[in-house]
């Protein structure tokens, strides 16, 4: 066989060539992998606080059960002991307290306590939605479906941009939520949210442009939208500065 033989045919060579020249452009164009999911589970036992509803129940017979809301000082009101310390506290650490208490007046007191409605354990859905909302987190809910009681992102949002914050010491805990990419399949993203936390998000640049032009066109749009009283009041404080209102 002759050396001419050997040679690879200029074909084989373009081709070759073009395959790693579309391996690289693949690498260059490849999206970083997202951001692990936030923690899946709440954080420690649940604590009580207001206006959390307890179920409260007292054996032996007669049984008590009583359905109780924590009140805004934080206490809640028993048969035959009167004002407990509820909030701060778990389910567990308040029957523990009124067992005790009650025991003298019931033998062989058995007292349970269960969280009826979570209302204290609440999340923020602020930004380009269609009804920024603050509501309590009754069960596990995820990004997708606390966007989905506020109506979704609304046409200015940029869904790629999507910040958790959630409040921790020493500082707040931030991730960021790629909701192009959860539906898409990614669901990485799709974190568990906790009592606390603020889901903003971002306008698209175009949405920033058009608020900035419209904050200087119109500075005072957003208080003439705010209701006729407003600004008449601020129009009356105008005149009654210059002195034109003693005349």
């Amino acid at each position: 066989m002759t050396i001419e033989n050997r040679r690879p045919p200029r074909r084989r060579i373009v081709l070759g060539a073009l395959c790693l020249a579309l391996g690289a452009l693949g690498c260059a164009s490849a999206k970083p992998a997202p951001q692990p999911a936030g923690p899946t589970a709440f954080p420690g036992p649940y604590r009580v606080g207001p206006p959390d509803q307890l179920l409260v129940s007292i054996l032996p017979e007669p049984q008590i059960d009583r359905t109780v809301v924590v009140r805004p000082d934080g206490k809640i009101s028993i048969d035959l002991v009167g004002d407990v310390e509820a909030a701060g506290r778990t389910p567990e650490e308040i029957a523990h307290d009124i067992q005790g208490r009650i025991s003298k007046y019931k033998r062989d007191a058995a007292v349970t306590v269960s969280v009826a409605t979570a209302a204290s354990v609440a999340i923020t859905v602020l930004g380009e939605v269609r009804a920024p909302s603050v509501f309590p987190l009754a069960r596990e809910t995820r990004i997708v479906e606390a966007l989905g009681q506020v109506g979704g992102p609304s046409l200015f949002a940029a869904t790629s941009s999507i910040r958790v914050v959630r409040p921790a010491e020493p500082t707040p805990a931030v991730f960021h939520v790629d909701l192009d990419d959860i539906t898409e399949g990614d669901l990485t993203t799709n974190i568990q949210l906790h009592g606390g936390d603020i889901v903003y998000i971002e306008p698209t640049v175009f949405a920033k442009i058009g608020y900035a032009i419209q904050q200087v066109l119109f500075p005072f749009q957003a208080l003439i939208g705010g209701g006729s009283g407003v600004a008449a009041a601020v129009m009356t404080g105008g005149v009654a500065g210059s002195g034109l209102g003693s005349h």
